[in-house]
Formats: structure tokens, sequence, C-alpha cells
């Protein structure tokens, strides 16, 4: 919806308002100021995901050098992978 216009040069003095000027059309939100609230919402959501990951850790991020690294996670990975023992130079 525009704002009305402010009388012309023919108009009488007291019909003219006390400001002049030309009201122009307020501006009107389109998709990309819908884009930019569904990334906050997004953003807000991600901060709020990484908060619960961080309580079940109790917000520690440190790691001790102390702990060894479990056996399972090691059992899968040979210290030369297949592909490097089947090349011929």
């Amino acid at each position: 919806m525009s704002r009305a216009r402010s009388p012309g040069r023919g108009a009488s003095p007291a019909a003219r308002p006390a400001a002049r000027g030309v009201y122009v059309q307020s501006p009107q939100s389109d998709i990309y100021v819908a884009l930019l609230g569904v990334a906050l919402g997004a953003m807000i959501l991600g901060c709020l995901l990484l908060v619960f990951v961080l309580n079940r850790y109790e917000f520690k991020t440190k790691v001790s050098r102390n702990q060894a690294p479990a056996d399972a996670a090691l059992a899968g990975i040979s210290p030369i992978p297949e592909i490097l023992s089947t090349v011929r130079l």
C-alpha cells in the first residue's frame, strides 16, 4: 500500500501539509528476506544442537594424552594399505 502524495503546485496553501515532499511506496519483503529468515533459523537450530552435543561431554573439549586409542578402532587398519603393496615400479 502506498502512502498519499503531497498536493500538487496548483493546490491552495491551506491544503498543503506542513512537511513538503513526495511520499514513496514503502519497500516490501520479497523472497530474499524470507531466505534470510530461514538461514537465521538454521543457524540458531545448529547452535542449539551443538550445545546439546557438547552437553553429552559436559563441555570438555580437551583430549588427554594419557589415554591409549581403543584396540577395536585400530583393528581394521593395517600399516601398509593393500593398494600400495600391489603397486610395482
